[in-house]
């Protein structure tokens, strides 16, 4: 094969399985069938014959293996039922305040006395005072099911993807009961050996967040880290040292390098019965591989071991193989094994940084200046060449992430990565020399982490963008590739003018008179934005639950940000029940400056005014209003803080969790007026929307937010009937996600977006 022989099928390849990515529906057997037919005759028309060939191969796999993906999901008409479960942990379980979380392999399922095709992996919580569960282990359990099913909002996560990349064909909860037993003790396993060795640094370091960082060193074991923790390394663009990334995998074959020469100088007559170069490319390979293992074989990591295998073949067989040659084949490797990595953000990052690397780091100077060059220069590159990318994943970026990167990647791959290694193989051959070894380890992490945590607060440590258009991603992607081009390349600088469309505000920025309303989708709970012209409010923002995870923090901060919202003007928090004003604290550490009010300002946790009927606010044209609810000693509930926003052409009222007890007092507070979108009180509970209150209102479109089959069955069926008995139209972002509103001046609000609809994918539910 030519030295850029594997170049065009690995373009060729990827770009058939990227584009069954953007598909709404996949189409049936027979057409993957077709399609590798075909893809087997043009196998025989020369050089473009055979690119076509693995492109429609592309499309063929993607296909049939997300079929089968999707196909292996719990059924629909299943959901929420109790199964027998008979598996196997995988990975490491997470051990929490409120509950156990682990993957579960399902081995047989049954459904009572039924048995049930189920296979995959199912993603499990096991609450009130779960057991030990040691990785690796049997277990038959009573589990709860439903197919996964993520929040999907603006400049948000999608779960639901991540769920069809990772093979979870339903998520659940134990159930309590006898029938939860271990089915004997779990033999060897890597994982097994990921958790002693996790153990065993715990048991020796005395700082748990210096043990936690080792933890994540040695065997990318990042349960100990806290979610401050992944904001610093996100404000230093170094998520990926974390977790053993694919540069440490590198320093792992070195180190079997270095180990192999080691061997050949204590007995050179080795070179006798093999070759020092072979043993050195064996002994690197087989170094990186378990060390890959003991990472659990992570995308980047698999990335590099793949590259480190087809360099060792090559050398083992004596052949040439070239870094862009290298990447091509790891890439093709990939792709064969499961093209639905091309899901994972990590893929991308991964191989797209490297070619950046290869291409952009085309000569090196000699000696200890040409590497220092190399490293920084590096550092510069992947830097600002992924910026795009990382904006597109995550909507958010670091300024200071070349200089972080600079500091942090040789620190922590050629100093703390080796010591943390010593002392991992000390803890299996003397383990009382470990501690020691781990000591150093963590004393160095300590200070590492310190620099890092001082350089978290430095401006433009976290940089955040409106969402990110495809268009202005590819622009920039080529842009950086321009700016960074070898020497030859004319008016490279003009790459940098490619990058401005990723800085291209929002459009859609409402005019004096009108506002926008967002209905996010944060589950079983509310919260709501409003903004005009040059201001915003929240309106609640979500749960926050034992676990750590919050909803001000998952949802509501990226949506404003995707959003393009700057700046907070007001802060509202309904009233202090969580699924209201659980993400109230995360919103207004990130808006120090907002205005902050709530109907049960003395059970909120931060500071907050209160609620006092007829306070107003003038913004851009719109009229903002407190309404009167329940007084002071009536059930949290009722004192919700009720806001009416008016608009020349509109108006939204937000009702928070009110009842009927005191729905006459807000509608009789509410003058005549244009037409009114309603936020479904008490997010459509049997207690509230009175037909009364309903017919007093007249409601041009009811918006309710609730979570996909929620225990309380919210919005209430006999409930929602009596909106359509009203003719009002309404909107569930259990159904439809996020929704957009928008209420001109000039006519009656109408729904812009649905965000479920908008993002529409064959994953999605």
């Amino acid at each position: 094969m030519r030295k850029d022989g594997a170049l065009l099928p690995a373009v060729m390849l990827l770009s058939g399985v990227l584009a069954v990515q953007w598909w709404v529906v996949l189409p049936p057997a027979w057409f993957c069938i077709v399609c590798g037919a075909l893809a087997l005759l043009l196998l025989r028309l020369g050089r473009y014959g055979r690119a076509l060939a693995w492109c429609l191969f592309g499309i063929a796999w993607a296909c049939w293996r997300g079929s089968t993906a999707m196909d292996a999901r719990l059924p629909r008409d299943r959901e929420g039922q109790d199964f027998h479960l008979v598996g196997r942990v995988v990975d490491l379980p997470q051990a929490r305040a409120d509950a156990t979380g682990f993957v579960f392999r399902v081995e047989q399922a049954s459904f009572g006395d039924t048995p049930v095709s189920l296979r995959g992996r199912v993603r499990v919580s096991w609450y009130n005072g779960a057991p030990d569960i040691p990785p690796c282990s049997r277990w038959q359990l009573t589990v709860r099911l439903k197919r996964p099913r993520g929040l999907i909002n603006p400049g948000g996560t999608d779960s639901e993807r991540s769920a069809l990349e990772r093979n979870i064909v339903a998520v659940g909860y134990v159930r309590d009961g006898a029938g939860n037993a271990p089915l004997g003790l779990p033999g060897f396993c890597i994982d097994g050996v990921r958790q002693a060795i996790s153990r065993g640094i715990a048991s020796r370091v005395r700082d748990p967040h210096d043990a936690a960082l080792l933890q994540a060193f040695s065997v990318g074991d990042t349960r100990g880290l806290s979610q401050h923790d992944w904001e610093v390394a996100r404000a230093n663009g170094i998520p990926h040292l974390i977790a053993i990334s694919g540069f440490h995998v590198g320093v792992a074959a070195i180190f079997g390098v270095w180990l192999a020469r080691l061997l050949y100088w204590l007995r050179p007559t080795l070179g006798l019965r093999l070759p020092r170069v072979q043993a050195q490319a064996a002994l690197a390979f087989a170094v990186a591989g378990i060390y890959s293992a003991l990472a659990g074989f992570g995308l980047p990591t698999v990335r590099t071991l793949l590259m480190i295998g087809i360099v060792a073949l090559a050398k083992c067989s004596r052949r040439y193989s070239g870094g862009p040659q290298t990447l091509a084949l790891a890439l093709m490797a990939v792709l064969v094994v499961d093209p639905l990595s091309v899901l994972a953000a990590g893929f991308w990052l991964s191989f797209i940084g490297v070619a950046f690397l290869m291409v952009c780091m085309t000569t090196r100077g000699k000696g200890w200046r040409g590497f220092l060059h190399e490293l920084s220069a590096g550092q510069l590159v992947m830097t600002l060449s992924l910026l795009p990318l990382t904006m597109w994943f995550f909507g958010e970026s670091s300024l200071v992430g070349a200089l972080s990167n600079l500091i942090a990647v040789p620190f922590v791959s050629f100093v703390i990565v080796p010591v943390t290694l010593v002392g991992m193989i000390l803890l299996g051959v003397c383990p009382p020399l470990a501690q020691p070894v781990l000591w150093c380890a963590a004393w160095l992490a300590h200070a590492q982490w310190w620099l890092l945590e001082q350089m978290a607060r430095w401006p433009g440590a976290h940089w955040y963008l409106p969402e990110v258009r495809w268009w202005s991603l590819v622009l920039a992607t080529l842009g950086a590739l321009w700016l960074f081009s070898p020497r030859g390349m004319p008016m490279r600088w003009l790459g940098g003018v490619l990058f401005l469309p990723l800085l291209l505000p929002t459009r859609d920025v409402p005019k004096a008179g009108e506002f926008q309303l967002w209905t996010l989708d944060v589950g079983q709970g509310l919260s709501m934005v409003v903004r005009t012209t040059h201001h915003a409010l929240v309106y609640d923002a979500g749960a926050r639950y034992p676990s750590d995870f919050d909803l001000g923090e998952a949802a509501v901060l990226p949506s404003l940000h995707a959003l393009g919202i700057k700046k907070l003007d007001l802060l509202v928090a309904s009233h202090a029940d969580n699924d209201h004003a659980g993400g109230i604290p995360a919103v207004a550490a990130a808006f120090p400056d907002a205005e902050r009010i709530s109907g049960e300002p003395e059970r909120i946790p931060i500071a907050m005014g209160p609620c006092i009927p007829g306070t107003a606010w003038e913004w851009d044209g719109v009229t903002l209003r407190v309404l009167p609810s329940g007084k002071d000693g009536a059930k949290a509930n009722d004192r919700s803080c009720t806001l009416l926003v008016e608009g020349r052409g509109g108006r939204a009222l937000l009702t928070g969790d009110i009842t009927s007890a005191v729905e006459p007092v807000v509608a009789a507070a509410i003058p005549e007026g244009p037409p009114l979108v309603l936020a479904v009180p008490h997010h459509g509970s049997r207690t509230s929307s009175s037909r009364a209150f309903i017919q007093a209102t007249s409601p041009a479109l009811a918006l309710v937010s609730a979570g996909w089959r929620n225990r309380f069955h919210h919005p209430n069926a006999a409930v929602m009937q009596r909106y359509d008995e009203a003719g009002v139209p309404w909107l569930n972002t259990a159904v439809v996600g996020a929704i957009q509103v928008d209420v001109p001046a000039d006519g009656p609000p109408r729904v812009a977006l649905t965000w479920r609809p908008r993002q529409s994918r064959y994953w999605r539910e």
